[in-house]
């Protein structure tokens, strides 16, 4: 009997306990796996890259002062380099699931059975919240961006983007609001362990808005307040949304029973 307990125990999740050598041996399994994933995903990225080059060219050809959207190379290699920085991002996007997935496994080992599916189920969530924050940017904050870009101090300077230049900055800012809108799922996963409290994220709400004022100052392309507004909305109101998981991923995982 005391066997089937422990056993049970180990595979709730309360006793695993692994030397430093088996944290080692953990660490190169789920890392070899995300690669895997990363790799697979690139390949699959490669039959796509072409509609994807054209796509975050789009952008910069609706702006109306520019005659000709075509991009400038200024070295023999660098339309070769941009096309596979293209295929390593979609190969990174395509990846997300897994990846998090063993990211996930190997920080969160002590999560019981129920916590742990909890913590499955929100796998295609990361991915939705992703492409939510890639839309926000794509169609909200982009366009904007790019016009103000391109006539900032017009009578003084010629815009002539470069391919790299635009394209580096097009797909930065894709990714890290895309990552931006990944945070209420991120205290939702934080509660389960008890680390952070509803009433905690409440009453630091004034961080939270210097938070989201560096977060929007980096994120932001341009200085302008409008655009950095447009940032800051949303990361304001997914720290709201963040609440409100936290406290139901709190009574989830049993923290607050009793109190």
């Amino acid at each position: 009997m005391s066997d089937i307990i422990a056993a049970e125990e180990v595979e709730d999740g309360h006793e695993l306990r692994m030397g430093f050598f088996e944290h080692l041996d953990e660490l190169r399994q789920r890392l070899t796996r995300a690669v895997l994933a990363l790799v697979a995903g690139t390949v699959v990225g490669l039959f796509f890259a072409d509609r994807a080059l054209l796509l975050l060219q789009e952008p910069f050809c609706r702006i109306p002062e520019v005659d000709n959207c075509e991009l400038v190379i200024l070295d023999p290699t660098g339309n070769i380099l941009i096309y596979f920085k293209v295929v390593l991002m979609l190969g990174g996007i395509i990846s997300i699931p897994m990846v998090t997935y063993q990211l996930l496994m190997f920080i969160l080992p002590g999560l019981t059975r129920k916590e742990k599916r909890y913590v499955l189920l929100s796998i295609p969530a990361t991915t939705l919240l992703f492409i939510i924050g890639v839309l926000f940017a794509w169609r909200i904050l982009m366009p904007p961006a790019l016009g103000f870009l391109n006539q900032f101090q017009a009578q003084i300077f010629e815009p002539e983007w470069t391919a790299d230049g635009y394209i580096s900055f097009v797909t930065s800012l894709l990714f890290w609001m895309g990552v931006a809108f990944q945070t209420p799922l991120i205290f939702f996963l934080i509660s389960l362990l008890g680390l952070v409290s509803a009433g905690t994220l409440l009453r630091q709400w004034r961080v939270a808005i210097v938070g989201a004022s560096i977060a929007a100052a980096l994120i932001t392309p341009t200085i302008d307040p409008v655009n950095m507004f447009l940032v800051m909305a949303p990361l304001l109101t997914l720290y709201s949304l963040s609440i409100i998981l936290v406290y139901f991923g709190r009574k989830l995982s049993g923290v607050d029973r009793g109190k």
